[in-house]
């Protein structure tokens, strides 16, 4: 297949829908975004910009932009998938009857389902009827606005059909997008849904004053945590140790870009959930699946300190400094 005759439908138009859509398009791809809003569709095909999210930033003109499903999906090779994951079951329910028969799906989903404890290649498996081998995932330390602004960065594409994956790295790699491929779809998506949480918990030690020496023992505990529950989920650790483990952990905790650390600096300095909640725009995935992951940890028998208080404090069951407190006064033992 020639490379200009790909296409990619990139659902939906948010900042990180429109990072990859630029990635893909800048590759050689074809792209066509689903927006919701017909302001979003219009200002993105009449001034190649998307002003809900990058006013400053122009897009390909090879990106172009639908509000109607079906036509976004019309003969794609690749259905992006860029929403909240706590609405990918109900939204892809709508738009499943649309994908093509050979369409391979790619999910930018950093997030579990709330009450089935599910991963977001799960979810679309389960409710499109797909073969797990028609799903690839991409993930990795990927701040959507550095991107936006063409520096470099990379990732990882993980699909049980290599081919498949080996499709994807070829329809978003360009000179500042290094996508490397992977088979372990689990360990990719547990460390960019787990690294939410720790970096709620870094954001958390930041708002409250604390140093460097205090982060950088959150994000390596906090890295011990997810790689324990993924390696007991059949995840390989060397994926934790990888672009999608403790790459996209590091870039999460480390940047005031990261919309879970802002919203854990928030949290540290005193604001509640729902003012936070209230003053950050974007889907802050942390706060939705923590509680999700902490599940999976009991189901597992898997020890995740972090979570657990990180989960307590969002549902107000400890105060801030009672959270601090416990975050810190773990009992020492070997280091593992």
């Amino acid at each position: 297949m020639n490379q200009h005759h790909v296409r990619a439908a990139v659902f939906s138009a948010g900042s990180w829908g429109t990072a990859v859509g630029k990635i893909m398009a800048d590759a050689g791809t074809s792209v066509i975004m689903h927006a919701r809003r017909a302001e979003i569709a219009d200002a993105i095909n009449t001034t190649h910009r998307n002003p809900g999210y990058f006013p400053d930033i122009e897009l390909p003109n090879t990106l172009t932009a639908t509000t109607d499903p079906a036509a976004a999906l019309d003969g794609a090779d690749f259905l992006v998938l860029s929403i909240p994951a706590q609405s990918l079951r109900e939204s892809l329910a709508a738009w499943a009857p649309h994908i093509g028969p050979d369409t391979v799906i790619v999910s930018l989903m950093k997030g579990i389902e709330i009450g089935s404890g599910l991963r977001a290649s799960q979810v679309i498996t389960e409710v499109t009827g797909l073969p797990a081998h028609r799903v690839a995932v991409l993930s990795g330390p990927n701040l959507a606005r550095e991107i936006m602004d063409g520096q470099p960065a990379a990732a990882t594409i993980a699909c049980p059909d290599e081919d498949a994956a080996h499709r994807v790295q070829k329809a978003c790699h360009t000179p500042y997008f290094r996508p490397y491929t992977s088979t372990d779809v689990t360990g990719c998506e547990l460390g960019g849904a787990v690294k939410n949480v720790i970096a709620l918990a870094v954001g958390i030690a930041s708002g409250m004053g604390m140093g460097h020496n205090a982060q950088a023992m959150l994000i390596t505990r906090g890295l011990a945590e997810t790689t324990r529950l993924a390696t007991a989920m059949g995840a390989h650790p060397a994926t934790l140790a990888g672009l999608a483990g403790l790459g996209d952990l590091v870039a999460t905790c480390s940047s005031p870009l990261s919309r879970n650390r802002t919203f854990g600096t928030h949290l540290g300095q005193g604001l509640s959930v729902e003012q936070t909640t209230a003053a950050t725009r974007q889907t802050t995935e942390g706060v939705k699946s923590a509680e999700a992951i902490l599940a999976l940890a009991h189901a597992h028998d898997v020890e995740m300190p972090i979570t657990d208080v990180i989960s307590a404090l969002l549902h107000e069951k400890v105060t801030l400094d009672q959270a601090a407190g416990a975050l810190m006064q773990r009992p020492p033992k070997p280091e593992r």
